[in-house]
């Protein structure tokens, strides 16, 4: 039975209010779900720029009821990377825990980021990102640092506890900041990746995914060693 936005059957006679407010208080929380599902959907299809009256107008509806329930636009980006960002969560931890060595969970962590990441590009643009100000919906932006921010000191953490267990003790100056930094690494090559357009340079995902964990292992060491072929340039000074 279809319930409407603005109101609920009439409950039987005698029903408490408690009871009432149960029922009204799943009925909102199942049409959120509904409408976080809706726009996501939308945001797949339309684009990450996609405004609220486009997605209102993909999920059938009026942007009154997404104002409803989610304030404004950014409200609604909040809520749609709360469930976009735990299920990468979920997906990156099931990835790391089936590896052997801190390196393997790394680039199994790394892969799946990715693999997620670039399922659906619009939609992991529209959560990672500040919503922009809309003039014509006088609703103004602002960052999803909430759900964004603890889905990246959730997979720190993840990172982290492999390494105490791998390093020991008195290396909390390694595990308490590395973590953090190659999250910033990850994220930065891995959206550089993502709207880098498709061409015969452009790495595949588990080419990036291999090439993003050395880094994070090794850095750029190899890479700045000369090439033994290399010969040292030719100096046309006089010496005046």
């Amino acid at each position: 039975m279809n319930i409407s936005d603005s109101s609920l059957d009439a409950s039987p006679a005698g029903a408490s209010a408690d009871g009432r407010s149960a029922r009204w208080q799943t009925h909102r929380e199942e049409r959120r779900r509904q409408l976080i599902k809706q726009a996501r959907r939308a945001v797949h299809a339309l684009g990450s720029d996609a405004s609220m009256e486009d997605i209102a107008a993909a999920a059938g509806t009026s942007k009154s009821v997404f104002y409803r329930y989610f304030g404004d636009k950014a409200g609604l980006q909040q809520a749609v990377g709360e469930v976009v960002l735990d299920q990468m969560q979920r997906r990156i931890r099931e990835a790391a825990q089936s590896a052997l060595t801190p390196r393997e969970g790394l680039l199994a962590m790394v892969s799946a980021y990715l693999q997620m990441a670039d399922t659906s590009q619009n939609v992991y643009t529209f959560v990672t990102r500040s919503a922009a100000a809309e003039s014509a919906d006088n609703a103004a932006g602002g960052p999803v640092s909430g759900a964004l921010g603890h889905f990246f000191d959730a997979v720190a953490e993840m990172i982290a506890t492999p390494m105490r267990s791998h390093l020991g003790d008195g290396k909390e100056s390694v595990i308490g900041y590395w973590p953090k930094a190659a999250i910033g690494l990850v994220r930065n090559a891995g959206e550089q990746w993502l709207s880098t357009p498709d061409s015969p340079a452009k790495p595949g995902q588990e080419a990036m995914a291999r090439q993003i964990t050395a880094w994070l292992c090794v850095g750029i060491a190899p890479e700045l060693t000369p090439s033994s072929t290399t010969k040292p340039p030719v100096s046309t000074s006089k010496g005046y």
